[in-house]
């Protein structure tokens, strides 16, 4: 019955999709960290779509927030007109995230994606410059559109768009010329520089976790350099944490640990809590240099969106407790991927931060392998687009201990399988028996 309907799938959807090639079978259910097939297989989720579903599948928390709202016939869609909803979202936010960190923003709901956030960073800061060059890293990854685009480094993505993408630099992301050349300092003297060739930017728009460029983790002096050589050129500093932000790194926003105030914040993906599209800028007032309706979307108004984004807040990110407890999971989750891959000594490294991290497979072969057995036993994990070679490790903020350790004994199995295959010589004892239940079950 599963491969009728996959067919069925393979020929009625464009050959763009991907996710289900990778991972053929009907999902029908999901809760917390584990999902389940049409034919009641389980799957622990260690994808958490991309970093959308930070508090895992189906929170009942935010859930109930969504089915009140929808049972009260209050507004669902609204443009950019104001609502109750929307504005006990920008309250409960700037008391309990923004004012905690000292930062002052204003709010432009920029609509469904983190990609028409993108393009609607990259435009405010043209206008408020008056320049066109945007400043962005290698192996970043800042969405889809043709702005958005313009600023990713991958090129099979670039080409795809069939036209030429300009008004962009792209420069070394911290580390990419070794660990001996500090690129934040090649930056800065480029940019200070009037014979360089390289224009003043309108922005420097960097990641601090390069989620979809294999988790690359930049450093905290270097993001502060960044900050400063914006600061000195006149150009806004953006920061895109459409994945990292929401709780990933740890805390609230994946630039909390380099103590920076950015320009403008760009979130989306986890910002609603519980799926529903929802992006947004946050910006610094002196560079809110839009007119009324200069930049809008039919969607910018999700108010449900902004009910479960509210929930979100209110449960979580009231106080410091939440955190607290994703760095203990994430410190939890490092240390074991480092204990597999030290069992196999020069084959794999571990990087990333919080409970973003990436399994370095050194060859896109062992990685898709690797992947692909994982599923076969019941684990949902994807691989990085640099190469494909690094297995991207996202559990849900809210994942318990056990299906954690359950999720990662079966990705352990499904790499030493993997091993064998491309002729490595693991043997760590034997295959281990892994249940079929677990505390994230329903």
């Amino acid at each position: 019955m599963q491969s009728r309907k996959m067919e069925r799938f393979q020929a009625l959807e464009s050959n763009v999709h991907a996710y289900s090639r990778s991972f053929p079978a009907m999902f029908s259910r999901a809760r917390g960290s584990i999902m389940l097939t049409d034919d009641g297989r389980k799957v622990i989720d260690f994808l958490s779509g991309g970093g959308v579903l930070n508090y895992g599948h189906n929170n009942h928390r935010i859930r109930d927030a969504i089915a009140e709202h929808l049972s009260s016939d209050a507004v669902a869609h609204g443009f950019d007109m104001a609502t109750p909803e929307k504005l006990k979202f920008m309250d409960n936010f700037s008391s309990s995230i923004l004012q905690d960190r000292s930062l002052q923003y204003r709010f432009h709901f920029t609509g469904p994606t983190g990609a028409n956030a993108i393009e609607a960073a990259l435009e405010l800061a043209r206008k408020a410059t008056e320049r066109r060059t945007i400043v962005t890293f290698t192996r970043g990854y800042h969405g889809m559109s043709l702005g958005s685009f313009a600023a990713s480094d991958n090129r099979v993505h670039r080409t795809a768009t069939g036209v030429s993408l300009c008004d962009r630099r792209f420069m070394p992301f911290d580390g990419y010329l070794g660990p001996a050349v500090d690129t934040a300092d090649y930056l800065r003297k480029v940019l200070k520089d009037t014979s360089s060739g390289v224009d003043l930017p309108a922005a420097i728009l960097v990641e601090t976790v390069q989620g979809e460029g294999g988790m690359n983790v930049a450093c905290e002096q270097w993001l502060r350099s960044l900050h400063v050589t914006a600061k000195q050129v006149g150009a806004l500093f953006i920061i895109d944490d459409i994945q990292m932000g929401c709780g990933r790194t740890g805390d609230f926003f994946s630039f909390d640990f380099a103590n920076l105030s950015p320009d403008i914040i760009v979130m989306s993906n986890s910002l609603s809590g519980y799926g529903l599209p929802l992006s947004m800028l946050l910006i610094n007032h002196e560079f809110d240099a839009w007119r009324p309706g200069e930049c809008t979307s039919t969607f910018q108004g999700n108010n449900l969106a902004l009910v479960s984004a509210n929930a979100a807040v209110e449960l979580y990110w009231r106080d410091r407790t939440f955190s607290r407890e994703v760095k203990r999971v994430g410190r939890t989750l490092r240390q074991r991927l480092e204990a597999i891959a030290s069992k196999h000594a020069g084959k794999f490294n571990v990087r990333g931060r919080g409970m973003a991290l990436g399994f370095d497979c050194q060859s896109a072969g062992m990685a898709a392998a690797t992947r692909g057995k994982a599923f076969e036993k019941g684990l949902l994990i994807e691989r990085c687009r640099t190469s494909d070679q690094v297995l991207k490790i996202l559990p849900a903020l809210t994942i318990d201990d056990e299906t954690l350790d359950e999720g990662l004994e079966l990705f352990e199995l499904a790499l030493v399988e993997a091993l064998r295959e491309f002729g490595g010589d693991a043997d760590l004892g034997g295959e281990q028996q892994i249940s079929e239940g677990g505390a994230s079950s329903f």
